[in-house]
């Protein structure tokens, strides 16, 4: 059992509060990318520990743009890269690695055939093509979210059709690529599809976006199939004068469902936005978070604590974007937020943990690098915080907080330590001394560390 110390101050007052985790810190950062832009969108660990990436890139290949895979250690050190397309516009959106140990890419491409297609890409192990297929017909089709599914197929989906008659696009593959069945969904309206993941029961749950005709505003669209593509069931989530955009969507521990994206609270102003579901679709809750006038998620992950990460973007100061990354509990409640980035725009698209608290991001960075935008991935070591029963505060009739142990934040707000000289400090690593917390902003509490 752990020790409590108790402080004989006069008129000592204890108290003792839950775990407030602190933000990550960074343990390494790479950017990717020759002189021209170059962005990546999709990231997942290896097995072998290393990361496997996708995007696109103008600074190398054969087109204005191509497909960029590009394989790196643990270290985010680049093992090897690859481009795919034509001489027109090509991009990847998503990539997974496969059983065999290669990898399913799924993008767009306008360098085959008559407008844009949906590109799908198969490569062995070192990235070499095994196969490649091209879907649609007429109409515009992009390809935004792929996975290989239970029977070693693959299932994608995205959007197909005009600009203002759009649907909901969903394609089964054999192994090699072949459709099995095609579905759509929503008619007389803009609507996109931009996650899919098989389920417990061998279905799929697709998350999109809904709109009228006019595009004026969009809902957020998610769609429960069976094993067919079939339907089961259908939710629209929002209101009908202001967005609710939805980016990436997860199938929960419980079955249930995340749906990370953005909201308009008010007319121009974004919010992050995070909605949960039980196994029906039924809104469990909601929740929206922001540091600016203008922040969006773009990813979602259920975290080892069943709580839930999100990155997406947020503008903090004048008009250029930072890389934004908020850790929620299982309610949805902030537990920490994260911001990187640096004058010009900055971006993350992807999130997974790898670790109990060990995340990844990819995404892109016009701040750093070599060109007017490079890809960029970034590592955050383990977030830290005090276990409840470590430690008891208190205060002396000064008002001045005495802590003999670690010291243990307010939770659920955003603090900062600083010692006497005004350096900020890391929570953990304090040594005996006079510190000051910044709680929301503002200076709340004169602490003294007695050892």
């Amino acid at each position: 059992m752990k020790k409590k110390y108790l402080l004989t101050f006069p008129l000592l007052i204890l108290f003792s509060s839950p775990l407030y985790a602190q933000a990550p810190d960074t343990l390494w950062t790479r950017t990717y990318g020759g002189d021209s832009s170059d962005v990546a969108y999709s990231l997942q660990q290896t097995t072998d520990g290393g990361y496997i990436v996708v995007g696109y890139t103008k600074s190398y290949g054969a087109g204005s743009s191509d497909v960029w895979l590009l394989k790196t250690d643990a270290n985010g050190d680049t093992l090897w890269s690859k481009t795919f397309g034509g001489s027109a516009l090509d991009a990847g959106y998503s990539v997974q690695q496969t059983t065999d140990g290669g990898y399913i890419i799924v993008g767009f491409t306008t360098s085959y055939g008559a407008g844009s297609q949906i590109l799908l890409i198969k490569t062995d192990v070192n990235g070499d093509t095994t196969w490649t297929r091209t879907y649609g017909g007429a109409n515009d089709e992009k390809g935004w979210d792929v996975e290989q599914t239970s029977d070693q197929g693959y299932i994608f989906t995205g959007t197909s059709g005009t600009t203002y008659n759009s649907r909901v696009y969903i394609v089964k593959t054999n192994a090699n690529g072949d459709t099995l069945w095609t579905r759509r969904y929503g008619d007389y309206a803009i609507c996109y599809g931009r996650s899919i993941q098989q389920t417990y029961d061998g279905g799929y749950i697709i998350a999109g976006n809904h709109s009228d005709p006019c595009g004026d505003y969009f809902q957020i669209y998610l769609i429960k199939t069976d094993s067919l593509g079939d339907s089961i069931w259908s939710k629209i989530y929002g209101q009908p004068i202001l967005d609710r955009v939805a980016y990436s969507a997860q199938e929960t521990s419980d079955h249930g469902f995340i749906i990370a994206g953005y909201t308009e609270p008010t007319a121009s102003k974004y919010d992050v936005y995070l909605v949960r579901t039980n196994e029906i679709g039924d809104t469990l809750w909601t929740k929206s978070y922001g540091e600016s006038d203008d922040d969006r998620g773009w990813d979602v992950q259920q975290t080892s604590d069943q709580g839930y990460v999100i990155v997406g973007e947020c503008v903090l100061s004048g008009s250029s974007k930072d890389v934004y990354i908020i850790k929620t509990d299982t309610n949805g409640d902030t537990l920490w937020t994260k911001t990187y980035g640096g004058t010009s725009n900055d971006g993350g698209y992807s999130i997974q943990q790898i670790q109990d608290s060990l995340y990844v991001i990819a995404g892109y960075t016009e701040s750093f690098g070599a060109g007017s935008a490079d890809a960029w991935l970034i590592e955050m070591e383990p977030d830290v915080g005090v276990e409840e029963e470590n430690i008891v505060i208190g205060k002396n009739n000064f008002g001045t907080t005495i802590i003999s142990g670690p010291l243990r934040l307010p939770k659920g707000k955003k603090c900062k330590v600083y010692d006497i000289s005004g350096r900020s400090v890391d929570v953990n690593r304090i040594k005996p001394g006079i510190y000051f917390i910044e709680t929301e902003g503002r200076i709340s509490h004169k602490v003294v560390k007695i050892k």
